[in-house]
């Protein structure tokens, strides 16, 4: 990295001062007479604008890897968020037998199939729910399915990850 450069504004003796030139007709020509100069500033040159330019740039290159840590970190805050599925299973077959299978579609449509879901049983009727087994997991959904009896299971799925 290059050292920066504090600019400085040249300062003279009498900075709004003007010496005055008749050039006849009505015209006058005004010219800078500012005395003493107490501070030359920094020279406007190839050198000093190079530094600025490249100081630009390497702000330029920050930003831009602040910018993708910032949407690296929003992926791993939205992987920690859960989405919300409710969804309800029926068995039209008397128990032992099961036909709750069901494919259940993920609103937002994740990069692996390496996501968890979590499940909790809302309500359910005409017997017990037994295990429930999630299956096929895809990177839009996946089959869930309830071993026991209950003719009918509405089930809370929470999915996380695969972002």
């Amino acid at each position: 990295m290059r050292e920066p450069i504090f600019w400085k504004d040249r300062a003279v003796e009498y900075p709004k001062r003007y010496e005055e030139t008749d050039l006849g007709n009505g015209f006058v020509q005004l010219d800078k007479a500012p005395g003493t100069v107490k501070e030359p500033g920094t020279p406007q040159n190839a050198t000093n604008l190079g530094n600025m330019d490249f100081g630009t740039f390497e702000a330029a290159q920050m930003a831009a890897a602040a910018a993708q840590m910032y949407r690296q970190t929003q992926d791993g805050i939205n992987g920690l968020e859960a989405e919300k599925l409710t969804v309800t299973l029926k068995s039209t077959l008397a128990y032992p037998f099961n036909d709750s299978k069901k494919a259940v579609q993920l609103s937002r449509s994740r990069n692996t199939a390496d996501y968890t879901v979590e499940t909790e049983v809302v309500s359910y009727t005409g017997g017990g729910v037994g295990d429930l087994e999630i299956s096929d997991k895809l990177l839009n959904g996946f089959k869930l399915a309830y071993t026991g009896g209950a003719t009918s299971v509405t089930i809370n799925c929470y999915v996380r990850g695969g972002i």
